[in-house]
């Protein structure tokens, strides 16, 4: 027998979606349908020509420059939210992280600057301003055509409004001869979408729906979008929200970028009722995602596999 060929994520061209500050129905159409098959079967896709290979080598220079500072430095990195401010943990040796909050707003993204570099660095700043802009557009017209594809654009104004976001900066060390190669254990995103990016050190890994792991290999200004768990409660599970990890190989640190989408504080999470018939049943009970994130890392809901679902599963 011959050898099955080898799973590959869809890969989907957004250069072409804007002509002359215009957008082609007939393109937007095509990506459209490509975009809302991928999320349903494999829950995401790689978004490519998102942003020019200038702009990604900046980021990626920037990253290296932020890590290296010192700890001290990194820590003033702070936030209200678990997890969103700076982070290094035992339970995940390898990995650091911090967070700028809705950073394609510029006084964000000066005041992480100024923390990290008070002398100033006026190429970290308009990187991740101009980078982050781009990033939210991709969102964006994702949801839109999500919405679209499910008879749902009126509601596509009102749940843009309620989002926030978060740029997580993210390293992972090589491992020591003797210690765990995983980077970040398997979990699914419980926000509403996310989109990574990592460098050419590689590491991530999603689960297929035949539970095979498939290790990511994208071209340098590409991003995988990735369907969270909240956006499928809108949804009442339509779309497939797939298991992922970060495992290490070789001997060299990794960078990745995360622009994570999230509900808005005190503003509930629930599905729409178009989407509830009889093959489709109500499977999640309204939630409030603060709410849940205090369940999450407090209740030992982080160690679930399926956090959200036990949280308001139906």
């Amino acid at each position: 027998m011959g050898s099955e060929a080898p799973i590959k994520l869809p890969v989907i061209d957004f250069s072409q979606l804007k002509t002359n500050n215009s957008i082609n129905l007939s393109i937007w159409e095509s990506i459209k349908t490509d975009v809302f098959k991928a999320l349903i079967d494999y829950g995401c896709f790689e978004a490519s020509s998102v942003v020019s290979i200038d702009l990604q080598e900046s980021v990626n220079d920037a990253l290296k420059q932020l890590f290296d500072l010192p700890t001290e430095t990194k820590l003033r990195n702070t936030s209200e939210t678990a997890f969103h401010g700076y982070v290094r943990s035992p339970k995940v040796p390898l990995y650091e992280s911090m967070g700028i909050g809705n950073p394609f707003i510029p006084e964000n993204v000066d005041n992480f600057a100024d923390l990290m570099w008070p002398q100033d660095n006026p190429k970290f700043r308009e990187s991740i301003k101009t980078y982050s802009k781009k990033l939210r557009e991709l969102d964006e017209i994702v949801k839109k055509m999500v919405f679209e594809s499910l008879g749902l654009e009126k509601y596509f104004g009102e749940q843009m409004k309620s989002t926030s976001y978060l740029l997580k900066v993210m390293k992972y060390r090589a491992p020591e001869p003797n210690e765990s190669d995983i980077g970040l254990h398997t979990h699914t995103d419980t926000n509403i979408m996310t989109i990574l990016h990592q460098d050419e050190i590689g590491g991530l890994e999603i689960q297929m729906k035949n539970e095979e792991w498939l290790r990511v290999k994208v071209s340098p200004n590409s991003f995988i979008v990735v369907a969270g768990e909240t956006f499928n409660v809108w949804l009442n599970g339509r779309l497939h929200v797939p298991f992922h990890r970060v495992v290490m190989n070789g001997n060299m640190a990794r960078y990745s970028l995360g622009f994570f989408s999230v509900q808005r504080a005190s503003i509930l999470v629930k599905t729409f009722y178009e989407m509830v018939d009889e093959e489709h049943p109500l499977r999640y009970k309204p939630f409030d995602y603060a709410e849940f994130l205090k369940f999450f890392y407090k209740e030992g809901g982080i160690q679930s596999k399926f956090a959200l679902k036990n949280y308001c599963g139906i």
